[in-house]
């Protein structure tokens, strides 16, 4: 069988106020166009549809038209499962008419028997040519619901908890499979370990990552194994990390990435989706990308100087697409770099815009935040809740740090942060 695999939509995400909508109807188009052209039997969407639990109602509408729209195709099949930026509720809301259309939704494992994880996907002659194990996100409340109580307390539950509920999927799905020799496809939104690709130039003082995040894990919080997923899966198709990887070097558990841009973090990453031909015995995966994209990201970092003259070569261009870019400094002694830029960001094309400021201060790359998505919680523990909320309000407020204007802003914004901080201690105490 062929499908497509793609994760991390993200509906009704904006990046500084930018609004996205003609940017998700591209990729649609886009995906729609792949879908005929590739003869897919199947889409399967793993995870985080929507950027926000209770997503705006263009959000929705861009979600619904895309589904409505591949009635018009020979994609017989839509498997789609819920991240952790989505209300399992609202996905499964619809969900007996879209079965009708042969969309399989599992929003949620609340409540829900392990046999309706579990479909069959079918041709367009109707002829069964694979199962699918369809996992959602799963809260940690919701994982001990799959694991004896007698180690629901130990640590790992992630892994414990994801490890007892992928055994029991697959053994379902086997025994729907019987002696038919089909693929069995898993999905997944999750957070696994050893993941391929975390690469950054360490000389570089002034990347503040390598354009590769996880999203809501901070260290190892939350990470599971490859080993959790049975190995009689054909395929997993993960979602929660915003690049294309695999887990482990195994071919056959991988994440698509999300298909557009969620950060500025991410300019220099290829998005798209994954082709996957898949049978009883064999796995063939590429990545498809648009050739094209309908706005032009971009991260501008290093000197003022540095930024100036790249700035520079901006104002003697023509654009046809919509150019956003993210500035980001480092703060140099007795120079104002807001200032210093004003003229030439004023002869930037009309399709040119300035979206962030980024100050990269020392509490940064004491951090080291382009190898974030790999430090250890042990790492941070240095830091109390007094010094981060100061170099966020410096970060916030571009100040450079023993500064006047910094010293001001803390007298200002610390004694607040620090009643809520106490009132909070004796709320939970």
């Amino acid at each position: 069988m062929r499908f497509i695999h793609t994760a991390d939509w993200h509906l009704g995400n904006q990046i500084h106020n930018i609004n996205r909508v003609e940017e998700y109807v591209f990729f649609f188009d886009w995906l729609k166009k792949e879908i005929i052209e590739q003869k897919v039997d199947a889409l399967i969407v793993a995870g985080d549809i929507f950027d926000v639990l209770n997503p705006s109602v263009e959000a929705r509408r861009l979600y619904f038209n895309f589904l409505a729209s591949l009635w018009e195709t020979d994609c017989s099949n839509v498997i789609i499962i819920g991240g952790n930026h989505d209300s399992g509720n609202l996905l499964d809301a619809p969900k007996e008419i879209f079965e009708k259309l042969n969309i399989f939704v599992v929003g949620s494992s609340v409540n829900l028997k392990i046999e309706q994880m579990v479909f069959e996907l079918k041709d367009k002659n109707k002829n069964v040519i694979g199962i699918c194990a369809a996992v959602p996100f799963c809260r940690e409340a919701e994982l001990k619901t799959f694991i004896d109580k007698d180690i629901q307390e130990e640590n790992n539950l992630s892994d414990k908890g994801y490890k007892a509920l992928y055994q029991k999927v697959f053994e379902v799905a086997d025994k729907l499979r019987g002696k038919r020799k089909i693929p069995i496809i898993a999905t997944g939104h999750l957070h696994a370990s050893s993941l391929e690709g975390l690469h950054s130039d360490e000389n570089d003082k002034f990347k503040i990552d390598d354009c590769v995040k996880n999203l809501d894990v901070i260290g190892n919080l939350g990470k599971v194994y490859s080993d959790i997923f049975p190995e009689g899966f054909n395929y997993v198709a993960l979602g929660h990390i915003h690049y294309s990887t695999m887990v482990a070097k195994n071919p056959k558990i991988r994440y698509s990435g999300s298909p557009v841009l969620m950060g500025f973090d991410e300019c220099k990453i290829k998005k798209g989706v994954l082709l996957v031909d898949c049978d009883f015995e064999n796995l063939s995966v590429k990545k498809l990308i648009p050739e094209e994209q309908i706005f032009v990201y971009e991260r501008i970092q290093g000197s003022i100087d540095e930024i100036k003259s790249r700035l520079e070569e901006y104002s003697v261009s023509n654009f046809e697409k919509k150019n956003f870019i993210e500035i980001c400094y480092k703060p140099e002694v007795n120079r104002n770099i807001e200032f210093e830029l004003e003229d030439v960001i004023k002869k930037l094309p009309e399709n040119v815009s300035i979206a962030s400021w980024k100050i990269v201060t020392e509490f940064q790359e004491n951090l080291n935040l382009k190898n974030f998505s790999e430090i250890d919680t042990s790492d941070i523990s240095d830091f109390d809740e007094e010094s981060i909320f100061k170099n966020l309000i410096l970060s916030k407020l571009n100040l450079e740090e023993n500064s006047k204007e910094a010293e001001e802003a803390l007298e200002i914004y610390l004694p607040l942060f620090m009643q809520i901080l106490g009132e909070l201690e004796i709320e939970n105490n």
